[in-house]
């Protein structure tokens, strides 16, 4: 296993210094790089962006996957399409509107479907 481990190590850093040498010095300007500044890096990245040797938990979650451990989630689901409207309406006035507020990025009004409040920048 350890064996199969180095030639995985190798070739990754291989791959990892060709790519390097291809593309970052015309890309960026920055200076080419030797086999061993590649396998650095290469354990760098699998140190900060992965389990090392891959171990660890693969798990991925998708947002469906967070439904069922999330309390405001199930509020939500059980709530009436009137206290849904309320509960978006007290959540406007606590941020006084921004960034849920009417105007666009270029100052254009727009209407939302149940709101009723408006906010102190829609009053002006």
């Amino acid at each position: 296993m350890f064996l199969v481990r180095m030639i995985v190590l190798v070739g990754f850093s291989a791959v990892v210094m060709l790519l390097w040498n291809l593309l970052i010095p015309e890309i960026f300007g920055l200076k080419v790089i030797t086999f061993w500044q590649a396998a650095g890096l290469f354990i760098l990245s699998r140190i900060l962006f992965s389990s090392f040797w891959g171990g660890g938990n693969h798990h991925h979650h998708r947002m469906n996957d967070f439904h069922g451990d999330n309390p405001m989630h199930e509020k939500w689901m059980k709530m009436s399409e009137e206290e849904r409207i309320e509960f978006i309406n007290k959540k406007r006035k606590f941020f006084h509107g921004a960034p849920f507020d009417r105007r666009d990025f270029f100052g254009h009004e727009h209407e939302r479907e149940g709101c009723d409040e408006k906010s102190e920048n829609d009053r002006k």
